[in-house]
């Protein structure tokens, strides 16, 4: 996994969906095809209203990923975003996140308040530019790649055009 910069923009308490799209964008829309797409995996996806800036839970979950348990720490950041309409930028959310998942509370508090892991992340965002990542969840195989959320026959395409054989 490599983290990607979508919208680094956006300020610590986060923006409407309505103000960064503007009046011509369905957000009513994009939330049903969003739940459809996510029930067709088994995931669950509220009504998003808000969009928050990612770049603390990027650091955050790059930390836990160094923790016994951690991996844990994706699917409660995944579950406070999409489903909850959560703010993952703010630091308190995060460290009761992190707790929830069974990680240390202070210990994650000091990660976040000294940034630890900026320095991984931003290695990731430049990564993610030189690879040419547009959007997320991004996936590339064999030199090529697909943007955004699909269904799964488009990435089985993928692999199958990256030489992968089935299992």
């Amino acid at each position: 996994m490599v983290h990607f910069p979508l919208h680094p923009d956006t300020p610590a308490e986060g923006i409407t969906l309505a103000a960064m799209f503007g009046p011509s964008k369905d957000i009513e829309g994009m939330n049903v095809a969003m739940k459809v797409r996510m029930k067709q995996e088994g995931l669950p996806y509220g009504t998003r209203v808000n969009t928050f800036n990612s770049r603390l839970a990027q650091e955050l979950g790059t930390w836990a990923d160094t923790q016994v348990g951690g991996d844990t720490m994706h699917k409660k950041i995944y579950q406070a975003y999409f489903v909850e309409n959560k703010n993952i930028g703010n630091i308190d959310v995060l460290v009761e996140l992190a707790e929830s998942a069974g990680l240390d509370g202070s210990e994650s508090r000091k990660v976040l308040e000294e940034r630890r892991y900026e320095t991984a992340v931003d290695e990731d965002w430049t990564k993610s530019r030189q690879m040419g990542v547009s959007g997320v969840p991004t996936y590339v195989a064999g030199g090529a790649g697909v943007v955004g959320a699909q269904p799964y026959e488009v990435l089985e395409q993928l692999m199958e055009n990256a030489g992968a054989e089935k299992k």
